[in-house]
């Protein structure tokens, strides 16, 4: 039997402070259990959002690292993108020269599903593509973290001849 005192020093009922003792003990399983449910209702819901953005037509981007004529640029350089949508960003790169599509922390804010670069597919985390002359890359994705993001090709004398440009994901 459990003797429970009051302020006074007063012996409480013991068969009343069973019951709450009870009563707690129901309360403290029925909160972690709650906490559980919660959680795992979080990850069904970002699972279901996963296959939900596979679903939803992308939005085709194209950009063009350099030119023929061998301009250091991209074309275009500033993009504008929207959370939560699927974007296809198709690069290619009409110049004699080799060039880097250079975004670090843009791409630390997207969910890449897919790089396809010839007759190969790479899945997972992205932060650089090379692109050779005349070569072409397809990368599709979706932005999850608004802000502003610089792009450059990190090519020593490139950035510094105006190879840049600036990448905006609005919520």
């Amino acid at each position: 039997m459990i003797c429970l005192f009051n302020k006074n020093n007063e012996v409480i009922n013991p068969i009343i402070s069973q019951r709450s003792l009870i009563i707690r003990q129901a309360c403290v399983v029925c909160s972690l259990l709650l906490c559980f449910l919660l959680a795992n209702t979080n990850t069904a819901l970002a699972a279901k959002e996963s296959s939900d953005l596979l679903k939803q037509p992308v939005t085709e981007i194209k950009v063009s690292l350099g030119n023929a004529a061998n301009e250091l640029k991209f074309e275009p350089n500033n993009l504008e993108l929207t959370t939560g949508k699927r974007y296809l960003l198709r690069l290619n790169n009409p110049s004699q020269l080799k060039h880097y599509f250079t975004a670090k922390d843009f791409a630390d804010g997207i969910w890449t599903q897919k790089v396809e670069a010839g007759k190969v597919e790479i899945k997972g985390a992205i932060h650089e593509l090379e692109l050779k002359p005349g070569a072409e890359a397809e990368w599709v994705f979706v932005a999850l973290k608004p802000g502003k993001y610089g792009l450059r090709c990190p090519i020593p004398g490139h950035t510094e001849a105006g190879m840049t440009g600036e990448i905006v994901v609005s919520p």
